[in-house]
């Protein structure tokens, strides 16, 4: 533990946003998880969980939570896969 009045209040600071931060990835993780499950079973509301995956996405690449290239890499992957299940119907 620090003995310096500053790095003890880094600590703390430094856990809140540990914790912060795993909520919003998780709810990232879900939300990307729900849109290949929605693409995977040909649901009508696939196109709605793609586009919320792609705001969520964007949302943390802008927070600093995952690089954007990764975010700009995973909704590319998304719509690709969103539009290969649409034209093999």
């Amino acid at each position: 533990m620090p003995n310096i009045k500053s790095a003890k209040k880094r600590v703390i600071t430094a856990e809140i946003s540990r914790e912060r931060n795993a909520q919003a990835k998780s709810a990232l993780r879900k939300k990307v998880k729900k849109a290949r499950i929605a693409i995977a079973e040909n649901a009508e509301n696939k196109d709605q969980a793609v586009k919320e995956a792609s705001i969520s996405l964007d949302k943390a690449a802008s927070k600093g939570l995952i690089h954007k290239n990764a975010a700009a890499r995973k909704k590319s992957r998304l719509a690709k896969s969103a539009k290969t299940t649409e034209s093999a119907e």
